[in-house]
């Protein structure tokens, strides 16, 4: 898979070198700039959204983070009593998110640097992917959906950015940049074309607009 390796060396190196500390701080009670707080905003109801479609009681469930960024939802599974695998492409938000974990909840989660689909990571009951397949086109997130379908028992919650016209033409504006000069760029997506990258059902429960944050996450069951 070319085109996803690229990417998510590209997403590696955005988030373990160039940003770290922005989503250090983006993610924490720091006090951020209006359209950065629309932002935190906007990604703390996704992530309540995407938590709604797990049962509230998680004791004896094994649930994959694939994307845990500094570990917010992996605190939250643990929290309903879940064991967690928590990865991240990023061994510097790993750092962070072992950093931020409360100790009483330090046996319930593994975290782990890497690709979220290396099947290495195991089978799962539940799998959350939270804004960390947006970057992919159509058919490298159909491969990696497939991947973690065979080896996710229940259902896969994840987000993609929906095709609005504001992103698209933010889409279209990002390639004017220099690559070297830009972070990643988000690719919007038509839940009924991706559909048909991702064998089995896929469906949308519900996208979150606040400021700049634009997210919509869909659920994929055999």
């Amino acid at each position: 898979m070319p085109d996803y390796s690229l990417t998510r060396d590209r997403v590696e190196t955005y988030f373990d070198r160039t940003a770290t500390q922005t989503w250090e701080r983006l993610t924490s009670h720091e006090k951020v700039s209006r359209i950065r707080e629309t932002v935190r905003k906007g990604r703390d109801q996704m992530r309540a959204l995407m938590l709604s479609r797990l049962p509230q009681d998680l004791r004896g469930a094994r649930v994959l983070d694939a994307g845990c960024g500094t570990g917010a939802m992996a605190s939250e599974l643990a929290l309903r009593g879940a064991q967690v695998t928590a990865v991240d492409i990023s061994p510097q938000l790993i750092d962070i998110a072992k950093r931020r974990l409360h100790p009483a909840l330090a046996d319930q989660v593994d975290f782990q640097s890497g690709d979220m689909s290396n099947p290495a990571l195991g089978t799962f009951d539940f799998t959350l992917a939270m804004d960390s397949l947006i970057y992919y086109r159509d058919a490298d997130i159909g491969r990696v959906i497939d991947n973690l379908a065979a080896r996710t028992n229940q259902a896969i919650v994840f987000t993609v950015a929906p095709r609005t016209p504001f992103l698209m033409a933010f889409f279209t504006l990002g390639k004017l940049f220099p690559r070297s000069d830009r972070s990643p760029t988000m690719i919007p997506h038509d839940a009924a074309r991706l559909a048909k990258h991702c064998p089995g059902s896929l469906t949308k429960i519900g996208r979150i607009t606040s400021g700049f944050y634009i997210s919509e996450a869909l659920e994929h069951r055999p």
